[in-house]
């Protein structure tokens, strides 16, 4: 309630209390633009500890890791592809292959631009199995990098990848599937 009857009160209080919301919106500015900056580390972490994203540094020695290929198994892997964008349109070349655990596979995914502007996208995998991700040595994969699509490119990506031996016995029907997200745009 405004009092009339002290008109200079009521300009130091409305002064005050405009001068406390302008500290807490400061502060809060703050502390959000703290929070985005975060988020990259804290979303790089995150695919560390889950073993997503995980770009393998020495190639050598995941090889090595990897070779003892067990010829008596053999997995199905089914491949998917979706997209958050009607300029692209984003699909595996094979829908699926079947392959010998510790047997290293390429796979081809491609990615068209219908749209005249250039498209940054960035793609997130996703497993089938739940624990997938345990035992699939990626060595290179479009999901590790930002990948830019200029107006009207047709452009293939690969995985190459092998299934752990360890991996259980009792799956043989596996999906990689991952999911692209535009980015940023030049429109």
């Amino acid at each position: 309630m405004i009092n009339d009857s002290n008109p200079e009160a009521t300009v130091e209080n409305m002064a005050e209390d405009n001068s406390t919301i302008l500290k807490k919106l400061f502060f809060f500015s703050v502390v959000m633009f703290g929070f985005s900056y975060a988020m990259v580390p804290m979303y790089e972490k995150i695919c560390e500890v889950t073993g997503i994203r995980q770009p393998v540094a020495n190639l050598e020695a995941v090889a090595k890791e990897t070779r003892a290929v067990d010829m008596t198994r053999e997995i199905s892997i089914e491949f998917d592809a979706n997209i958050h964008s009607a300029a692209l349109q984003f699909r595996p070349l094979q829908s699926s292959i079947k392959t010998h655990p510790g047997e290293y596979t390429e796979i081809i995914y491609e990615v068209r631009n219908n749209a005249n502007v250039a498209i940054t996208g960035q793609a997130i995998p996703s497993y089938s199995p739940r624990n997938l991700e345990k035992y699939l040595k990626k060595i290179e994969c479009f999901c590790f990098t930002k990948q830019v699509i200029e107006p009207g490119e047709i452009k293939q990506m690969p995985v190459k990848f092998a299934i752990d031996p360890q991996f259980p016995a009792d799956i043989n029907t596996v999906t990689m599937s991952y999911t692209l997200f535009v980015v940023e745009s030049d429109s």
